[in-house]
C-alpha cells in the first residue's frame, strides 16, 4: 500500500503551531509510515519550534500585511507570488493526500495552491472570529474545524464540523501530576499558586502588571510562576526572590498548569482551549493588539458560561487587585469557574480532527 503523505502549515505564534504539531503527532501515531512535511514562515518561531518536535519543515518568503503604509506591506505582493509559486513546487514534489492549515502567514498560500491543484485540502480553525486568510481559503477548502459554535456567517456551514482545538495530550491527566509539580518548582505546598502565562512571546502589559502588584500579591500568601516572555527575560529577572520564579519559557506546561490553583493569562485561542481541559480558575487579560480583537471575543465564549473572569488592559490598574484578591479568598468561586471552565473542554478535538483528514485520504483513493 502506498505511504500516506501530508504537508501541514501553521505558524507566526505558539497558538498556529503548537495544533499543527498535535495534529501531526496524531497522524503519525496513525499511520507510524506517513511521510509528514511542515510549511511554515522563514523567519518566524516555527523554523526552530518543528524541528524540535521532530518534523522536517520548509521555510516560504511571506510575512503579513501591516495596518499602515510600510515597506513590508510595499514588498507584499513580491513576497506572495514568491510563495504561491515556492507552495507551487514543494506540492509538485511532496504530492501529499491532504493538506492542513491551523493559520498563520505561510498556510494562506499553501492551502491557495492546493486548492487550485486539486489537493484535498483541511481548515483548522482556533478561533471564535476568524482571520482574513481562513475566510478566503474556506471557500475551496474540504472541511472546516472549528472550536467554537456560531461561525456560519464566516464559513459555509454543510464543511464545518465542531472539534475543538488539539491540545497537548500530556494536559489530560495533570490532576495526578500535583505532587510531582511541587517538587519539580519546589513549590511550598501550604501556599496558593499563581500562574501568570503572557503567552510564547509575553505580554507586555501583564509583565508591567504584575511588578507593580508583587508586594500585594505575596502579602496574601501567594507564591508566583510568572512566565514573562523571551523579549522580557532581561527586564524582569531581577524580580526573582523567595516565593516568585520568573522565567522566559516553561518547558513543562503539564507540570505547571497541575501546580497552578490560580492562572492569569492572555486569551489566544490555543491557551483557552488548554486552560478549559486543565480546569482552573483563570482570570483573562485579553490583548487588545490582534486582528479584530478576537483574544477579547475568545474570553468572552468562555465568561458568557459563568467559566472566568475577564479584566481588560484599560480596567487593569482600577480593578485587578479587588477582583484578585476577592478570587484568592474565595474557595466557593474557585471551585465554582474550575467547574464551569471544564464543561467547554473538547479533550478529543485532535482525534476528531485527524478523523476528517483520513475521511478525505479515504475519498481521495476510491
Amino acid at each position: 500500500m502506498a505511504k500516506h503523505k501530508f504537508i501541514l502549515s501553521g505558524g507566526g505564534t505558539g497558538g498556529h503551531i503548537y495544533p499543527a504539531i498535535a495534529i501531526a503527532n496524531e497522524l503519525e501515531s496513525r499511520f507510524p509510515d506517513a511521510e509528514i512535511l511542515f510549511v511554515g514562515a522563514k523567519d518566524k518561531m516555527e523554523m526552530q519550534k518543528v524541528p524540535q518536535a521532530g518534523y522536517k519543515i520548509e521555510g516560504l518568503w511571506i510575512a503579513g500585511l501591516q495596518r499602515k503604509l510600510t515597506l513590508q506591506n510595499a514588498m507584499f505582493p513580491f513576497k506572495l507570488l514568491s510563495s504561491l509559486w515556492k507552495s507551487r513546487k514543494i506540492i509538485k514534489k511532496f504530492k501529499p493526500d491532504v493538506v492542513i492549515g491551523t493559520g498563520g502567514f505561510a498556510s494562506g498560500p499553501l492551502l491557495q495552491m492546493a486548492n487550485s491543484m486539486n489537493i484535498p485540502t483541511v481548515i483548522q480553525e482556533q478561533n471564535s472570529y476568524p482571520g482574513i486568510t481562513n475566510k478566503l481559503l474556506s471557500k475551496k477548502a474540504n472541511s472546516i474545524c472549528v472550536a467554537y459554535d456560531n461561525l456560519e456567517r464566516f464559513f459555509p456551514a454543510d464543511k464545518m464540523i465542531l472539534t475543538g482545538n488539539p491540545v497537548r495530550q500530556d494536559l489530560l491527566d495533570i490532576q495526578e501530576k500535583r505532587k510531582e509539580a511541587i517538587e519539580y518548582f519546589n513549590l511550598d505546598p501550604s501556599k496558593k499558586t499563581l500562574l501568570v502565562l503572557g503567552g510564547s512571546l509575553g505580554a507586555r502589559r501583564i509583565n508591567q502588571l504584575i511588578e507593580k502588584e508583587l508586594t500585594n500579591l505575596l502579602s496574601l500568601k501567594v507564591q508566583v510562576i510568572w512566565q514573562c516572555g523571551k523579549f522580557y527575560l532581561e527586564d524582569y529577572k531581577n524580580q526573582n526572590r523567595h516565593n516568585v520564579q520568573v522565567t522566559a519559557f516553561i518547558e513543562r506546561m503539564d507540570l505547571v498548569y497541575a501546580a497552578a490553583d490560580v492562572i492569569i493569562s492572555r486569551a489566544g485561542a490555543s491557551s483557552v482551549s488548554e486552560l478549559c481541559i486543565v480546569g482552573k480558575p483563570v482570570i483573562f487579560i485579553p490583548s487588545p493588539n490582534v486582528a479584530e480583537d478576537h483574544q477579547t471575543k475568545n474570553a468572552e465564549a468562555i465568561v458568557n458560561k459563568k467559566g472566568a473572569i475577564l479584566l481588560k488592559e484599560s480596567q487593569l490598574d482600577e480593578d485587578f487587585s479587588l477582583v484578585f484578591e476577592s478570587l484568592i479568598k474565595d474557595q466557593g468561586k474557585q471551585d465554582q469557574l474550575s467547574e464551569n471552565i471544564k464543561l467547554l473542554a473538547k479533550p478529543k478535538a485532535t482525534e476528531q480532527i485527524v478523523d476528517e483528514i483520513i475521511k478525505l485520504v479515504q475519498s481521495r483513493k476510491l
